[in-house]
């Protein structure tokens, strides 16, 4: 009777105490994006980085329709971690476009890397200009992206009705497939620089990437603060050899507003520390520095990333501060 009693004392014991290291344990999802941008591999890098590097931690990237969806994903705890174009990220915040009034409970945490707008058309369909989309099959990205957001913000700018295209509203991978196929004679991609989908792509046909004139970037940039010209540097994709006038965006790290300080503070210590790491996974992830963030987060940082910045003696404004 003893020893069964001591059996069963060890047992209990067993149990409490893996119960508390199951308590202890903290899972992180990271909304990401579709395979085919560069979302999702530098979500799946930070999730390693962070199950790695942070003690009780356990993170994932999730797919996900990217950066609209990861606003209200975040916003509703089904992730506490998300993926977001700076624009997409100021009017969530804000309850601007398409968050009908509805202002979301994120927080900046880190900028990421910049985003291109890369509109793609086959060299054969004769096609140079944006606007020539009126008429056309079109992919403006998949619902709840960002590359939606920000082509239907840059087709507005412009004047070119919505309704005056058959859109698609593909992934990246499917809307290079469908250019590949003729199904559609536009594709658009806001994501970083030497995509794979776009490379893909390049490897079997001639591709144009469509430049943006001098007029077009004054009436986007005016539509939009978080906006930038940028070039497209000349040799990525196989073809373009010219550096191509485009668009920029900032990507941002968001988090839900309501994390504890201690833990973003660990997140974002372990993220910028291991930035070599991430690298490995994009060269995009470069840009991942504790100086950008200050400089072009387009919403307030969380206290945790505040916390970091200030120990590392990085200034933070006075507009990043929650």
């Amino acid at each position: 009777m003893k020893r069964a009693y001591i059996i069963l004392s060890i047992l209990f014991l067993a149990l409490v105490f893996t119960g508390t290291a199951i308590a202890k344990t903290t899972f992180i999802s990271i909304g990401t994006g579709g395979t085919g941008g560069i979302y999702y591999p530098y979500g799946g890098g930070v999730a390693e980085i962070w199950s790695k590097n942070v003690d009780g931690v356990k993170a994932v990237a999730e797919v996900t329709g990217a950066s609209v969806e990861n606003v209200k994903l975040a916003h509703k705890g089904e992730t506490v971690i998300g993926m977001v174009m700076g624009d997409v990220a100021d009017a969530g915040y804000n309850g601007l476009g398409k968050f009908n009034g509805k202002k979301h409970d994120i927080l900046s945490m880190a900028i990421m890397y910049p985003n291109l707008l890369q509109v793609v058309a086959l060299k054969k369909s004769g096609i140079t200009n944006i606007e020539e989309v009126q008429g056309k099959n079109v992919s403006t990205g998949s619902p709840g992206s960002g590359t939606n957001f920000m082509a239907e913000a840059v087709l507005n700018a412009l004047g070119v009705p919505l309704t005056s295209f058959k859109d698609s509203r593909l992934s990246f991978t499917e809307t290079a497939n469908a250019l590949r196929d003729n199904i559609i004679q536009i594709g658009v991609w806001s994501v970083g620089p030497g995509t794979s989908s776009i490379l893909d792509l390049s490897t079997t046909h001639d591709i144009n990437i469509l430049s943006f004139t001098p007029e077009q970037t004054q009436k986007i940039l005016a539509s939009k603060a978080t906006y930038a010209s940028v070039d497209l540097a000349g040799g990525i994709y196989r073809g373009v050899d010219k550096a191509v006038p485009t668009i920029g965006v900032w990507n941002v790290m968001i988090c839900q507003k309501s994390l504890d300080t201690d833990l973003v503070y660990n997140l974002t210590k372990a993220l910028f520390e291991n930035n070599a790491y991430l690298m490995k996974i994009h060269p995009s992830a470069a840009y991942t520095i504790p100086e950008n963030t200050v400089k072009y987060s387009s919403i307030p940082l969380h206290p945790g990333t505040i916390k970091y910045l200030k120990e590392k003696g990085v200034d933070v404004p006075a507009r990043l501060i929650p």
